[in-house]
C-alpha cells in the first residue's frame, strides 16, 4: 500500500469558470476543471487524478446546465504520484 504524503481540503469555485461555457456543456467543463484545478495544485499529471463517482453526482445533481457555485473536496496524495479525491459533507 502506498503511503501518504499529502492530505488537504479544497474549495473549488465553480460559478465564474463555467459562466464562459453554453450551459449545455458546463457539467462536463466542470468535472474537467476539478481535475486540472487539482492537478495544478497537487503538482502531478491530469491523469494521475483519481475522482470519485460522489464528486460527478453532485456536479451533475441538478443536470448538465446547473453545476453547483463551489464544491469541497479532499484531495490525498500518495507517494506514488497518485491523487484521490473525495467529496467533504
Amino acid at each position: 500500500m502506498a503511503k501518504v504524503e499529502v492530505e488537504r481540503i479544497y474549495t473549488i469555485g465553480l460559478r465564474q469558470k463555467m459562466k464562459r461555457y453554453p450551459r449545455w456543456l458546463r457539467a462536463k467543463k466542470a468535472v474537467k476543471y476539478v481535475r486540472n484545478f487539482l492537478s495544478k495544485h497537487m503538482k502531478v499529471e491530469p491523469e494521475n487524478v483519481k475522482i470519485d463517482s460522489s464528486i460527478n453526482d453532485k456536479i451533475w445533481e441538478r443536470g448538465g446546465k446547473k453545476v453547483p457555485a463551489r464544491i469541497r473536496v479532499r484531495a490525498v496524495k500518495f507517494d506514488d504520484g497518485i491523487v484521490e479525491v473525495e467529496l467533504v459533507s
